[in-house]
């Protein structure tokens, strides 16, 4: 295991900033569902339910800008939309599964120790 040295994690250091990039609620999910080759927007859409389309299209603008994906629009009429991951992108592909295998062993842990830590609902009398 690798040793955390101090100022590490200053706010404007590139760590820091890669984790606030990765930790963000959708940014694992939307690599994950490009990690099969090119989606369509409204196909990511479908296959992650729970995010809006705004909330999408934000996510994947700002995957793009930090290299992690690439969009390529098609000369088509309609204009077609594709989006994938590059190949920096893709070396998140195995921490992501890393990630989601160890939520699955221990996410009833987790709840339970949420449960154990949520204070007693105050009765009014009654």
């Amino acid at each position: 295991m690798s040793v955390i040295r101090p100022g590490e994690f200053l706010a404007d250091c590139p760590a820091r900033l890669t984790v606030e990039l990765i930790a963000d609620k959708w940014t694992a999910v939307v690599l994950y569902g490009l990690s099969e080759g090119p989606v369509r927007h409204g196909d990511l859409v479908e296959m992650i339910g729970g995010i809006s389309r705004k909330m999408l299209t934000q996510t994947l603008r700002r995957l793009e800008s930090h290299g992690l994906i690439r969009r390529h629009v098609y000369a088509e009429a309609p204009p077609r939309v594709e989006y994938e991951l590059t190949a920096l992108g893709a070396t998140l592909l195995d921490p992501i599964h890393q990630l989601t295998e160890w939520a699955r062993v221990n996410g009833e842990a987790v709840l339970d120790a949420l449960d154990a830590a949520a204070p007693e609902p105050v009765s009014n009398g009654d």
